[in-house]
């Protein structure tokens, strides 16, 4: 194991260096809810090998040296032609920076403590940075040319088992493949390594990631919709009952972009709740839906069923996978789906995170938003977050849903 060095190296370097979800989240708050404000706790899930508060000093540091960032022209350049990216959002961001007052990083004990407080438009950004940070500090201690080299072993064995499939017989609707591990990548250097290989060695079936600097460098698409937070929000807004605050948030959704960015994440509330919000009408709006959770073949059926109930045609959707995948698993999903429905599949820790030491499982989640709680109850019980258990509590009891 590596020793850290005082000598100060930046983990991020550009203000693209994050996921392209930010940006269409960021984009439709600055429009529909600009007064927001807004909370944001880092949470570890799990034991590190040594106590993340170590980190602490260095991530202050790096929270400074990514508050003294621009977006530059260039930058900007690239966002504007996105075609669903506004003008005006634009010139909002040429004037943007992080601000150091907004966000809390300490040492309490052994744990690492980072909280973003503000207007909402000025902190929901913070997120993947932070945990990109976290993740390169912590795991600089572990990087050495052996572990580089198993990570190149292991992403060539990947390679391996797509260029097997290759071999088997086409299905209806093609395999196709992102990125999605910004969040909690070994290092961003590697992630970039990472991609141009799949660029050079699988360009039939890997197809974009998420990380917008990454999409630009490599002439990737962009991917990415919609988080848990953008929909939790509207349990805090006011402007509807607690009951409705889904069809609120996929309504403002679907005014913001007209046609564009149109798949839904279906698990704030769990699937079934989605499902009885996500009548005709938006299921005739939506493109498809993201699976967060939960089974993903139950859930892939769940989605075709109601589909079908609808009368609408399942082959003019899409289902996007993304909950925990790695390559056997997102095959394995592919050859049941792949006659029925177009598919995406998002894979992340796998990707950019597999090189021997083990990946830390942490989280940057919205704990409030004006002033009340929200909450994620998804159908994978070890993801609930809520920081106010009575509110916990009655959105259980307004879902029907009962105690994990």
């Amino acid at each position: 194991m590596t020793t850290s060095t005082s000598a100060f190296r930046p983990v991020i370097e550009s203000l693209l260096d994050t996921d392209l979800y930010k940006f269409t989240m960021w984009q439709a708050m600055l429009h529909r809810h600009p007064a927001a404000q807004a909370e944001y706790h880092f949470i570890c899930r799990d034991r590190p090998q040594y106590p993340l508060a170590a980190l602490a000093g260095q991530v202050q540091a790096q929270i400074d040296h990514l508050c003294g960032l621009r977006y530059t022209e260039d930058e900007l350049r690239y966002l504007g032609s996105l075609r669903y990216i506004k003008s005006d959002f634009t010139d909002f961001l040429s004037l943007f920076h992080f601000q150091r007052r907004f966000i809390e990083v300490r040492a309490d004990g052994d744990e690492l403590v980072i909280v973003a407080r503000g207007p909402q438009v000025h902190v929901m950004g913070f997120e993947i940075f932070v945990l990109a940070i976290v993740n390169e500090l912590y795991f600089r201690r572990f990087d050495t040319p052996e572990v580089r080299a198993e990570g190149r072993r292991r992403l060539a064995a990947k390679l391996e088992i797509l260029h097997g499939f290759a071999r088997e017989p086409a299905r209806r609707f093609p395999l196709q493949i992102s990125d999605f591990g910004l969040r909690r990548r070994f290092a961003r250097d590697w992630q970039d390594e990472v991609v141009a290989t799949l660029v050079r060695e699988a360009p039939r079936h890997f197809t974009g990631t998420s990380n917008v600097w990454l999409a630009h460098r490599h002439k990737l698409v962009p991917v990415g919709t919609m988080a848990h937070e953008y929909l939790q929000s509207y349990q805090a807004f006011g402007k509807v009952r607690l009951r409705d605050f889904q069809r609120a948030a996929l309504e403002d959704w679907v005014q913001e972009y007209r046609g564009d960015l149109g798949i839904a994440l279906t698990d704030v509330v769990g699937m079934d709740a989605f499902m009885r919000d996500f009548d005709l009408y938006f299921a005739k709006l939506f493109d498809g839906l993201r699976h967060d959770s939960g089974d993903p073949i139950e859930w892939g059926e769940k989605a075709i069923a109601h589909y079908q109930s609808l009368r609408i045609d399942v082959s003019t959707k899409r289902l996007v996978f993304s909950d925990g995948l790695d390559v056997p698993r997102t095959l394995a999903i592919y050859r049941h789906f792949a006659d029925r429905v177009q598919l995406g599949f998002g894979i992340g820790t796998n990707l950019t995170n597999d090189l021997g030491p083990t990946p830390l499982n942490i989280v940057m989640k919205l704990a409030r938003c004006n002033g009340m709680p929200t909450a994620k109850l998804p159908d994978t019980p070890g993801k609930t977050y809520c920081s106010d258990e009575t509110f916990l509590a009655y959105l259980r009891q307004v879902f029907g849903r009962e105690a994990d």
